[in-house]
């Protein structure tokens, strides 16, 4: 799967459990996800922030989340949406 909708799946998960989406939760719950996509290739035990890096600004630009790492991340009605059928496929598997 896709980094930027494992990415928005993280962002739809957190906000889901009534949390603040930050940086750092959101690293957090992408590395829970998905630690292979997520972690550092030479120590796989540990989350890798800058594989989130160019993603988030692409899922910005494509207007798909709002926020920063200095506050906080949140999707947008078509991210939402998108979020919402990822999870639809992580269910079917």
């Amino acid at each position: 799967m896709k980094k930027s909708l494992l990415i928005l799946f993280s962002i739809y998960s957190v906000a889901s459990n009534r949390e603040k989406c930050d940086f750092e939760r959101l690293i957090k719950e992408c590395f829970t996800l998905s630690p292979e996509t997520f972690g550092f290739s030479k120590y796989p035990q540990w989350p890798d922030s800058l594989k989130l890096d160019r993603q988030l600004r692409n899922l910005r630009k494509r207007k798909l989340i709002t926020g920063d790492p200095k506050t906080s991340f949140s999707l947008t009605k078509l991210g939402k949406k998108i979020a919402i059928e990822t999870a639809k496929t992580f269910r079917q598997r």
